[in-house]
């Protein structure tokens, strides 16, 4: 998706404002709470979460969320036009695993000073414990050459004209999500019927869930605002982007004022307009979150 095309979803975000407003009417009293229990939890990745990212201690991962903003919350599905989201969750996957410390972009020399020259290396082969990120791990592990960050997610979506590259492909990743949003409570499993075929769906059980995602994505462009992204919660901002790349990044701001949704896309432009290069270079910085913001942004 195009920075310029949020601003034009003004006009359709205002036809389901009052339906995410009714819904966040119903849900204010749980999401009070589980806004407060997600602020205390995602607390800046700058000042110690990186220990709990590796430790894995937040209940749901990146694919996971960037899937529930996807999701319709009554069908359970998302949308049958959006071609964005697969390599958007293969993205998601990589920059898990990074924050996990499984793997990382190999140190810039001389000659690899730019994020796509840099590839990507593993780290440790401790497994995670998710069944998604555990095979992407050994994916990686086991390359004979290593890759950059935009082969992997290539690798991992399927989309490769290298025959050999076909074993790398993960499959049924929204399905598999889906489940563990099931196993989590967060959805549930139905059957429904679409004229010529039957279909699973998973409709959304947990509101507040998904509210906590929403209101994270909203506070990170409004209240927690920070000019500075080094500044920013690594895993929120890391949402940002692969919300976006993934063209679900809009489901998140349908409950705002047009004031707070024009500051919003504004901002969210600006950290798309960002040398991606220079900020994966800077001291802290989470290398694996600008290399796929950067190979999203070409």
């Amino acid at each position: 998706a195009e920075p310029g095309a949020m601003s034009e979803g003004l006009v359709q975000r205002r036809t389901a404002a009052a339906a995410a407003s009714a819904a966040a009417s119903s849900s204010s009293n749980q999401l009070a709470a589980a806004g407060s229990g997600a602020a205390n939890q995602l607390s800046d990745s700058r000042t110690g979460s990186v220990d709990d990212d590796e430790k894995g201690s937040f209940r749901l991962t990146l694919m996971e969320e960037v899937l529930l903003l996807g999701l319709k919350d009554r069908e359970g599905y998302t949308s049958f036009w959006n071609d964005s989201i697969s390599s958007g969750l293969r993205g998601a996957i990589l920059i898990e695993l990074a924050l996990r410390r499984r793997i990382d972009l190999e140190p810039p020399g001389a000659r690899r000073r730019t994020l796509d020259s840099r590839r990507v290396v593993c780290l440790s082969d401790r497994l995670v414990g998710d069944a998604l990120l555990d095979e992407a791990l050994r994916h990686i592990r086991e390359t004979e050459t290593p890759e950059n960050a935009e082969c992997w997610i290539q690798y991992l979506s399927g989309e490769t004209w290298n025959p050999l590259k076909l074993r790398y492909q993960l499959r049924n990743v929204r399905e598999r999500l889906a489940k563990s949003l099931v196993e989590k409570s967060v959805c549930t499993t139905e059957k429904q019927s679409f004229v010529v075929f039957d279909m699973t769906t998973h409709p959304l059980v947990d509101g507040q869930a998904k509210l906590a995602v929403i209101r994270r994505a909203q506070d990170c462009l409004l209240s927690r605002w920070q000019a500075d992204p080094q500044r920013m919660d690594r895993r929120s901002l890391a949402l940002l982007y692969l919300a976006h790349a993934s063209d679900v990044l809009e489901n998140a701001f349908g409950s705002l004022s047009d004031e707070d949704y024009l500051l919003v896309t504004g901002r969210m432009r600006q950290l798309l307009q960002l040398d991606f290069d220079a900020e994966g270079a800077k001291d802290g910085a989470c290398a694996m979150i600008w290399a796929v913001a950067k190979a999203f942004a070409k």
